[in-house]
């Protein structure tokens, strides 16, 4: 097993889980209870929010953000400078558009005279 690295200027919060193999680049900022499985690799510059979760053999762009909540199952790569939400994670405009689209269907249909 390989040893996990965190880069210089990288701030972690509390309650957080960090497995073996794992490299954290240099000015990574991560959030309470976030997670990352064996052999994740964050680029410099990523911020994860809190409850993050990354499955193993992922790959984090440099300079990449990932909202509250957000997660990767496994051997995933996130491209680097883009906002990601949701799991799986997507680019947070993607994202944003499917919740919407989701909160429409659930909304009840108004009974009229043909139904």
């Amino acid at each position: 097993l390989g040893d996990t690295v965190i880069g210089e200027g990288s701030k972690l919060d509390n309650l957080i889980m960090i497995g073996h193999n794992c490299q954290i680049g240099r000015h990574c900022v991560i959030a309470g209870q976030t997670g990352l499985a064996g052999s994740v690799v964050l680029e410099d510059g990523v911020v994860l929010a809190g409850q993050v979760g990354l499955g193993d053999h992922t790959r984090v762009g440099a300079k990449a953000r990932m909202g509250a909540r957000s997660g990767t199952g496994s051997a995933f790569f996130l491209e680097g400078g883009q906002d990601y939400g949701g799991a799986p994670a997507k680019p947070v405009r993607e994202w944003a558009r499917e919740i919407h689209a989701l909160a429409r269907l659930a909304k009840p249909r108004k009974q009229g005279n043909n139904d």
